[in-house]
């Protein structure tokens, strides 16, 4: 592993994986990872109200699945360097939709 890199825990994937609505977020920007979001366009995208946009994306953040630009607005899009976000990546390849 890289050297900002940790070991995926069960703790971090239950609290990254914890609620509908940071699935939606992950999913949303795992499958464009092109784009970088911000957070009225991640409220568009999986229909969740501001306050559960922020506080998700607070957790995200922290766990260091998701970065966080200080553009004006502030931007977002998952890290293509996290262990856990390549293994949910996968996860999300194998599931249809």
């Amino acid at each position: 592993m890289g050297g900002n890199q940790r070991r995926v825990r069960w703790e971090d994937i239950e609290k990254g994986l914890g609620s509908v609505g940071r699935i939606r977020m992950l999913r949303e920007m795992i499958e464009r990872s092109d784009n970088y979001f911000t957070r009225y366009a991640l409220e568009r995208r999986t229909g969740l109200k501001p306050v559960d946009v922020r506080s998700n994306l607070k957790v995200l953040v922290e766990l260091g699945w998701v970065e966080e630009y200080s553009y004006d607005p502030r931007t977002y899009r998952a890290n293509a360097d996290s262990e856990a976000i390549r293994l949910i990546a996968e996860f999300f390849r194998r599931i249809p939709h």
